[in-house]
């Protein structure tokens, strides 16, 4: 018997209950794709999460698992489940932007490996997320801004502003974002939803339009952490075609989460200068709540201190825009009025930077390496802000682009190191906006983060907020 639709609260249902209903049949994959695509016509022209939907493409997806699961052939939590990615993924006879009107006839002749093996893991893609340009910096005029659903005025959140709006607004069941500065954990943050960045190389990077070659990587964004596990499950580990992909087993994050009651013997590092300077009142608040129900349910709470990381913000930016410019130098010469103006602009500090600048850079990463990973080896992870104020007012985005140092302080580090993090909703502004925080671990600590976050949302509530929207 099909689940009862149309239903106004399917939409933010659990991908992992989804999945419960479409695999006893309950649900079909059929109808459930129509009414998200129904769902994404009427809410999307308000939000422009989606810059392009994939309608046919996903129905005929979804009648081909409908078919598979009737006879049998169930591939796990994922299949028949509507999800969307970033417009930055090669998709094979879909068009791209990646953001820019540079790209904006780029159509793949190949699958990414992260698409293809969510394919086989027999998810429906809607469609394709909004960017900022190239992921960086912001939106190119031309595409318009990704508005946040909590609140048009603020932000929502950066590179990976769509999917942290269609995932927060109820547009699919969870989607792909990636990461070089915190494009997963300022959206996740400022959308309230759940955010996977995994270790640096845990994730293929095969057919995904690059960045920064180095700190590039990509992760889930869902409403919850076991929803966050069993993406990841479908598309981590090695890959032959990205020689930089870790060749570390990848587990079972979904299982690994069956029976966590709690906390106990969790170590939580706490660095309360670092979580205090600098950062708005409300958000350490919300922080030192996190500590409270952590230590609630068995965590130890460890002191650390961490290292400098001014260095560090400015080593990742630096290999942002020189990196990028590698990529992008042939295009952005033949024609410079086709990228947006802050992308334009970390083309030409990528051009301009000398040798010496570059060699501390690179230099900087190696040791800042060290310094995280000497930092972890008493904790499990560090609780940490995500950014230092509570949202980003699009009138202010100019201030903060502006003073990039403070503004990336607590995220780009991180992809200086590789450091593998998740961020969740721990709060509400007295403006109306979530709060968020983050769980910093060593490297190919995934699984132990995921239980980490699984354990207080089973203890707390503020991932189940929803938006202000039909």
């Amino acid at each position: 018997m099909l689940y009862n639709l149309p239903d106004e609260d399917l939409h933010y249902a659990s991908l992992v209950d989804v999945a419960g209903l479409i695999k006893t049949g309950d649900l079909s994959p059929v109808a459930l794709t129509q009414m998200m695509l129904d769902r994404i016509a009427t809410v999307d022209p308000a939000l422009n999460s989606y810059l392009s939907v994939t309608g046919e493409t996903a129905l005929a997806e979804a009648e081909t698992a409908k078919a598979e699961i009737e006879s049998g052939r169930y591939r796990g939590p994922l299949h028949g489940v509507p999800i969307a990615i970033k417009d930055l993924f090669h998709t094979r006879g879909v068009a791209s932007t990646f953001g820019s009107l540079a790209y904006k006839d780029f159509v793949a002749d190949k699958d990414a490996t992260i698409v293809h093996r969510l394919k086989m893991a027999g998810a429906i893609i809607l469609g394709r997320l909004h960017l900022h340009e190239g992921a960086f910096g912001e939106h190119h005029p031309a595409l318009g801004r990704c508005i946040n659903p909590w609140n048009k005025d603020y932000w929502p959140g950066g590179s990976s502003s769509g999917s942290g709006a269609a995932t927060a607004a109820g547009l699919c069941f969870g989607s792909l974002g990636t990461d070089t500065g915190g494009s997963i954990r300022f959206p996740s943050a400022a959308n309230g939803v759940t955010g996977l960045k995994p270790t640096w190389g845990r994730t293929s990077r095969y057919g995904v339009f690059p960045l920064a070659d180095s700190l590039d990587t990509i992760g889930p964004m869902t409403r919850n952490a076991a929803d966050a596990a069993a993406m990841f499950s479908a598309f981590a580990g090695s890959d032959p075609m990205d020689p930089t992909s870790l060749s570390a087993p990848v587990p079972d994050y979904l299982a690994a989460l069956d029976g966590v009651l709690g906390a106990r013997g969790f170590r939580l590092g706490v660095d309360e200068a670092y979580l205090e300077t600098g950062v708005d009142s409300e958000t350490v608040a919300a922080i030192k709540g996190v500590i409270a129900v952590f230590e609630a349910l068995g965590a130890l709470i460890v002191p650390v201190k961490v290292p400098e990381r001014r260095e560090a913000t400015m080593a990742q930016m630096v290999i942002t825009d020189t990196e990028s410019v590698y990529f992008h130098k042939p295009v952005y010469q033949a024609d410079k009025s086709l990228f947006g103006p802050q992308l334009a602009a970390a083309m030409e500090r990528g051009l301009a930077y000398d040798s010496m600048t570059l060699a501390r850079a690179y230099i900087t990463q190696d040791r800042f390496k060290g310094e995280i990973a000497r930092m972890f080896n008493g904790i499990d992870a560090l609780i940490s802000p995500v950014y230092p104020v509570v949202g980003a007012l699009y009138d202010k985005m100019d201030e903060h682009l502006g003073d990039l140092q403070n503004f990336l302080g607590f995220t780009s580090p991180y992809n200086v190191a590789g450091s593998p993090s998740i961020t969740m909703s721990c709060g509400m502004a007295s403006v109306g906006m979530p709060l968020g925080v983050q769980l910093i671990g060593p490297h190919l600590s995934e699984a132990n983060l995921l239980k980490a976050a699984h354990a207080y949302q089973q203890a707390t509530d503020w991932h189940l907020r929803r938006p202000p929207i039909s």
